[in-house]
């Protein structure tokens, strides 16, 4: 509330005072003036109470002032199926949307955000931490022939021959040198221009039951080689091992063409160095069916040995089997240790007689499983590898 003075006119003033009424009842005071007056105060003040109205606020939101026509607010009609199954308008949304939007997930708008905030930074060990780790845990640098071949490149001779060459490349020197110790995981190694995997494929350990007219080795023609039964196996290594190289696979020593049995393949080379030198002495054991009779002569000419390759060759036991029903020719148990190339055949030759089969049972403490199939292959288990002398 406010009050105006004005001092009194001396002479004609040709002006006019509108009082006007406003909203809400407020009072507001315009002057009109015609002639520019000269004025001489002289009559006593008048006083007036006038009061100015607040200025009209400002709407905040457009839409809602459209929204209203004459004081009337506008609504959203909603076309909904009846009970009856016929439409019809009302002025709200239907009851099961309300419930369905009230039960409804709301959405991530941006998982990757989520998962990289929720993510857990690795921790940072000290130094003598990481030494400890390097010097009781991590691996050491082996020999770059060996590296080779347990990346399934080639075999240990194979792999020598290539460094030889100049085919292989050392954190991008040539290497000539099988010798030199190299850590995949750290060392870029190229062979043949293709990068070596830092990742190494792990030991595989397995066990076969060798069928008639499969080699142990993979250079002839001619027959077919025992690891062309594993193509099965390595073709669903990828579904199973995601992002590990495919081992290469070989025969821990050797099995002839004609002779059946348990035969070891792995990618361990020094798992396969141990068990097949002849300085392991780890038993085999042979069961030979013979042609023709076998008397006791046979067995003492067999248990007294015989010259392979330079070396007075004895076998450990020779013993003949009981006659089965179902098997009519003779059979005989042999077990060696030497590992001499076809030394039961020989032993058994030099006593005078012909093998008709010749089928190995045994490696060490590891027998055959009598259910395993002819070409099917068993993973072996940590027990199995201790019976046959090994400490992973």
């Amino acid at each position: 509330m406010g009050s105006l003075s004005l001092s009194p006119l001396t002479r004609r003033i040709s002006s006019s005072w509108l009082l006007h009424r406003h909203h809400h009842h407020h009072h507001c005071l315009y002057l009109s003036t015609f002639h520019s007056p000269r004025v001489i105060c002289c009559s006593p003040p008048l006083q007036f109470n006038i009061s100015f109205a607040p200025p009209k606020p400002k709407p905040k939101n457009p839409q809602n002032d459209a929204a209203t026509t004459n004081g009337q607010q506008l609504f959203i009609p909603w076309i909904v199926r009846g009970e009856d199954g016929n439409f019809k308008l009302q002025s709200h949304p239907p009851a099961r949307l309300i419930h369905a939007l009230s039960h409804a997930k709301t959405q991530n708008p941006n998982p990757k955000k989520k998962k990289i905030a929720n993510a857990v930074a690795e921790p940072k060990h000290s130094k003598a931490t990481r030494r400890f780790y390097n010097q009781n845990f991590r691996e050491p640098p082996q020999r770059l022939s060996k590296v080779l071949a347990a990346a399934g490149v080639a075999s240990r001779r194979s792999s020598e021959e290539l460094i030889f060459e100049g085919r292989v490349t050392v954190n991008g020197s040539v290497c000539n040198t099988p010798q030199t110790r190299v850590d995949p995981a750290r060392d870029i190694i190229y062979v043949n221009g293709n990068r070596l995997p830092k990742k190494l494929p792990p030991k595989v350990y397995l066990a076969l039951n060798k069928p008639k007219g499969y080699i142990c080795s993979s250079g002839e023609k001619d027959f077919k080689s025992v690891t062309s039964l594993f193509d099965d196996y390595l073709k669903s290594w990828d579904k199973r091992n995601s992002g590990i190289p495919k081992p290469r696979l070989f025969t821990v020593g050797r099995l002839d063409v004609a002779t059946t049995g348990l035969i070891i393949v792995t990618n361990d080379g020094d798992f396969a160095q141990q068990l097949s030198h002849p300085s392991s002495k780890l038993p085999k054991e042979y069961i030979a069916s013979i042609d023709g009779e076998v008397n006791k002569r046979h067995l003492i000419a067999i248990s007294s040995g015989t010259v392979i390759e330079g070396i007075q060759c004895i076998p450990d036991s020779v013993e003949l089997l009981p006659r089965q029903p179902d098997m009519p020719r003779p059979r005989l148990r042999i077990v060696v240790h030497e590992g001499r190339n076809h030394e039961v055949r020989e032993l058994v030759k030099n006593a005078g007689l012909e093998i008709y089969s010749l089928k190995r049972v045994r490696v060490g403490g590891f027998r055959l499983p009598s259910d395993l199939g002819l070409g099917k292959h068993v993973e072996l288990k940590q027990g199995d590898l201790k019976s046959m002398g090994w400490e992973s």
